[in-house]
């Protein structure tokens, strides 16, 4: 009687429990269709300065009510995108419409030079206390010599000269 319970009639369901079943023909089993369940990771979009004008033109050149919003549901944009690239366009800059580079700005050339500049004067600098030290003992070892000259100058006085 255990047995009969137990068995795919009744009792304990085949496969473990929150387990999905497979049903025959469902649309995971088709070749080609991705699985419902993994969503794509979703990626920034990146608008070009062209693409971005021409937008803002086809919007301008519209003139029946609801044109503007036809155009941004066909291109799949907000309005204020649109809003945003009109003030960049009317502020003048036409580079304001591209995507900025991130991260740190490289250095300008004035920078560079005064770089180069500033490590060229250390280098003097090291070089001019080395010749300073160099000067130096130079002095201390004439010094030296001249002492060691006036001490043997009185010695070879007191010898008697030569005949």
């Amino acid at each position: 009687m255990k047995d009969e319970l137990e068995g795919s009639a009744g009792g304990v369901p085949e496969g473990a429990e929150g387990e999905r079943r497979h049903i025959a023909g469902g649309a995971s089993s088709l070749v080609g269709v991705p699985d419902p369940e993994l969503v794509p990771r979703a990626t920034r979009r990146r608008f070009t300065a062209a693409y971005k004008l021409k937008i803002v033109l086809a919007a301008e050149a519209c003139t029946k009510p609801g044109e503007i919003g036809e155009v941004l549901r066909r291109e799949g944009l907000y309005s204020s995108l649109l809003t945003e690239w009109r003030r960049a366009r009317d502020s003048g800059a036409l580079g304001a419409l591209e995507p900025r580079q991130r991260g740190p700005k490289p250095p300008s050339a004035e920078r560079m030079e005064n770089a180069a500049l500033r490590r060229q004067l250390e280098r003097s600098q090291a070089d001019l206390v080395t010749a300073r030290r160099v000067i130096e003992v130079q002095g201390n070892v004439s010094a030296l010599l001249e002492e060691l000259l006036a001490k043997s100058a009185p010695e070879t006085d007191e010898q008697p000269p030569r005949s």
